[in-house]
């Protein structure tokens, strides 16, 4: 539904502090047009219009759509870390978990295959748009030496490594079967077998 530009300033002058209501209903219009009309046919006017501000505002804000869609569909980088250490399987099983209910929420299904294309075509802007993930692979490591230090993971596991195979085996799992539900049967499967990797 359009924001009531009433309700949704126009894009601050220089110098004054970013003004939350833009941006979070600029997030919303580029969420929500994002799943009406696929990544490849939104554009910045189009959020713009949509929620009610200006081009010159989204820019201030985002250098690219790419940037834009990408903290639109991932609003936050969850580590799936929240409770206390002590238990690695059930800390792998907690992040892929993560990993399913993120990529296949209909945000993330429209814009991961067209913001894959524009990162991998722009070192800088994947530089720009992954940091926003650098907490998830620090809870990562720290999750790992802890369970190294108790004698439970083998020291040359990789935190790095363990991330991109939980995120690409579910990103593997949706190209190959897109119409198959990425069940809790799938989860345990699959934690399963990373489990059997990290161990010691």
């Amino acid at each position: 539904m359009k924001a009531d530009p009433s309700s949704v300033d126009k894009a601050p002058a220089a110098g004054r502090p970013r003004d939350p209501r833009i941006d979070a209903a600029i997030l919303r219009a580029a969420t929500d047009l994002l799943v009406e009309i696929g990544y490849s046919n939104l554009t910045m006017a189009a959020v713009a219009h949509r929620a009610g501000t200006t081009k010159t505002a989204l820019y201030r804000r985002w250098s690219s759509k790419a940037e834009l869609v990408h903290e639109a569909a991932f609003p936050a980088a969850p580590t799936a870390l929240a409770g206390p250490a002590g238990d690695i399987a059930a800390d792998i099983r907690a992040m892929i978990a993560a990993a399913r209910d993120v990529f296949t929420s209909p945000p993330v299904r429209a814009g991961m295959p067209g913001l894959i294309a524009d990162m991998a075509d722009d070192p800088d802007l994947n530089a720009r748009v992954t940091q926003r993930f650098t907490g998830v692979f620090a809870a990562v490591r720290d999750r790992l030496a802890d369970a190294v230090t108790r004698g439970e993971v083998r020291s040359d596991v990789d935190p790095d490594r363990l991330v991109e195979i939980i995120g690409g085996a579910t990103m593997l799992r949706m190209l190959l079967w897109p119409g198959l539900e990425l069940d809790d049967a799938w989860v345990d499967q699959t934690s399963a077998i990373v489990t059997q990797g990290v161990v010691a």
